[in-house]
């Protein structure tokens, strides 16, 4: 079974997908060393950033999630390709706050209530799209609830979570969402919001054992939901030094000559998985000299 499914109610009305995504969530926080409300933070835009780019149809397309608050995390980006595969990075991996009035991980402090969630769609095309709303709480589940209803007008209800243990690893991350489809009969809203009002945090069933396909499931009771497609998305990065070299010939040749000038060895450190990549001196004029 994959850690990701995707369903529908029997009449078509409503759509729910959810993704278990702790190891994700993990990778993540081993690659970034993130503090413990940062691999909270992290971790539930990644888990929506993986949902949505599952959402995309075709196989090469992309999503980012780039999200800007005001608080001390800085920007965090998310990338996700249509099979859900995700990679993410954070401008400040290490954040430290009290817990918050509820006794818990205090990420709406980390992101911050000012700033904005942009989302960038590669769908081939010859301009991405992109839409952009404000932050509405910092706590990114009703931040990404706002974007589908302000930018695609799509009624969605999104949960995320994730559950960090004493010593920073992740315990549970997972989330889902719940999206009405054109045509849904009236009356459906509140069947739907009483059976999520129902169900308890989704990083608690994650931890509990609840699979994506038995939240779904819950989300859609008395719906008679039926399996679309599951399927495995993992947290994977597509760096290259093919690619690395292609943004350092990016930059000009007078700027890779005044590198190779300043240092005997150029490093280049990849965001989303600390990869190094390592050029000599002779090899950044190389790159300078390609036409």
């Amino acid at each position: 079974m994959g850690n990701m499914v995707r369903m529908i109610s029997q009449d078509g009305g409503a759509f729910c997908m959810a993704v278990d995504s702790t190891d994700m969530a993990a990778q993540a926080e081993q690659y970034h060393r993130t503090s413990a409300v940062m691999t909270a933070a992290l971790g539930r835009l990644l888990t929506a950033a993986s949902m949505m780019g599952n959402l995309l149809k075709g196989e090469k397309d992309t999503v980012t999630l780039r999200l800007a608050g005001d608080g001390p995390a800085e920007a965090m980006i998310a990338v996700a390709d249509s099979r859900g595969n995700v990679k993410a990075y954070t401008g400040n991996p290490v954040v430290e706050l009290p817990l918050n009035q509820y006794g818990k991980l205090d990420v709406s402090g980390a992101v911050g209530k000012t700033g904005t969630l942009t989302v960038i769609k590669d769908l081939g095309m010859k301009e991405p799209y992109i839409g952009q709303t404000p932050i509405v709480s910092g706590e990114i589940a009703e931040d990404i609830t706002n974007y589908f209803a302000a930018s695609e007008q799509t009624p969605t209800v999104c949960a995320l979570g994730v559950l960090v243990n004493p010593d920073l690893t992740v315990q549970a991350a997972g989330g889902f969402l719940v999206q009405l489809l054109p045509g849904a009969e009236e009356g459906i809203i509140d069947r739907l919001e009483k059976n999520i009002e129902a169900m308890p945090p989704v990083s608690r069933m994650i931890a509990d054992g609840v699979t994506p396909e038995e939240i779904c499931r819950r989300a859609l009771d008395r719906f008679s939901p039926e399996l679309l497609d599951e399927q495995r998305a993992v947290y994977r990065c597509d760096c290259s030094r093919e690619r690395v070299e292609r943004a350092l010939r990016s930059l000009g040749n007078e700027e890779l000559e005044q590198m190779a000038q300043e240092q005997e060895i150029t490093q280049v450190e990849c965001h989303f998985c600390d990869k190094k990549y390592r050029f000599t001196r002779e090899e950044i004029r190389k790159l300078a000299n390609q036409k």
